[in-house]
């Protein structure tokens, strides 16, 4: 039996110090073999994963030793939370560490997205020198909608404030009487209303049985013609295929993901659209970040393999052991 199995890329000081703790197994590339992945959780207490691999009812049932499992991020989509619980594991997750990276990225493609950077320095590169056809965007007094004010959308909108913008929040788990919004002097608004008056949409939502596929072809065309949108949250929330459509017809002006419905994600059109920009699910890739993110898994797992409470537990599993502490 071993004490730690990492089975994506977390590394970094924290995890030398576990290593010099704890008997730990590496294997970076595991999420991607499921039957190994089954083997070794069997003969695991604590598990350390990332976004990509599937912690799933089987894995968390199968393993008889398992005590954690602990995600370095903040979204727990990936994991079976319900039953970890059941089987009385702790899941733990780093749900701050990572959101001012997220929100800085987020608004390094707005300003993408309404100046025409990547096109201008593409054509620019390539030894043009077209000032009159690459007209962008004032940001200020323009309207940004936010789906989902939770951490990220917060620190993005008061960077939104900050250029003189003014916010629009979608959230059905906020009340009128919220902090947030009178902080920022935002107004909570149905989706179809936000998307109808904002000039830009940015994405902060979880991926759930509500949320997937909510941005569509029907959605897109509540739009203005000269909105665009953004999103650094999870994929599954855009239909693709409509999103295509809705750009390449003009129904909206632009779009910059840094995520994807499948991850990598299979040759679209998206890819050949110059009103588009991509980046590979780097939103919370800072060294600041994933530093903060590592840290505090590893301390998690280190503290619950101590027999002790977690700093960031996401669940209360009442059978285990450090919960009854």
């Amino acid at each position: 039996m071993h004490d730690i199995l990492i089975s994506e890329n977390i590394t970094g000081p924290a995890v030398d110090h576990l290593a010099a703790r704890f008997d730990v197994v590496y294997l970076p590339d595991l999420w991607k073999d499921p039957k190994g992945l089954g083997e070794h959780v069997r003969d695991t207490r604590a598990w350390m994963v990332r976004n990509q691999t599937r912690v799933t009812r089987d894995l968390l049932h199968a393993a008889r030793e398992l005590i954690v499992v602990s995600r370095a991020g903040a979204g727990l989509d990936n994991i079976d939370v319900d039953a970890a619980t059941e089987a009385g594991i702790l899941v733990t997750y780093a749900p701050d560490q990572n959101s001012i990276s997220a929100a800085e990225h987020t608004f390094a493609l707005l300003l993408a997205l309404a100046r025409r950077i990547p096109v201008a320095d593409a054509d620019t590169k390539a030894g043009g020198w077209s000032r009159h056809r690459f007209f962008g965007n004032e940001l200020y007094g323009k309207t940004l909608g936010i789906m989902g004010l939770g951490k990220i959308g917060y620190l993005t909108a008061t960077r939104a404030q900050a250029f003189g913008m003014k916010i629009l929040a979608f959230d059905p788990l906020l009340s009128r009487d919220n902090v947030y919004l009178a902080q920022l002097k935002a107004e909570l608004v149905g989706l179809d209303d936000l998307l109808a008056h904002s000039d830009f949409v940015c994405c902060h939502v979880p991926s759930t049985a509500k949320t997937i596929g909510m941005l569509n072809r029907q959605r897109f065309a509540k739009m203005k013609p000269t909105a665009c949108i953004i999103n650094t949250s999870r994929g599954e929330i855009i239909n693709e295929a409509d999103l295509v459509d809705a750009l390449k017809s003009g129904r909206i002006a632009g779009a910059a993901l840094d995520v994807r419905a499948t991850e990598p994600p299979r040759k679209s059109e998206l890819e050949s659209l110059p009103n588009v920009i991509l980046t590979p699910h780097i939103a919370a890739f800072t060294h600041e970040a994933q530093d903060r993110v590592t840290r505090a898994v590893c301390e998690d797992v280190a503290r619950v393999l101590d027999g002790k409470l977690p700093q960031y537990p996401a669940n209360r599993p009442g059978a285990h052991p450090a919960v009854l502490a």
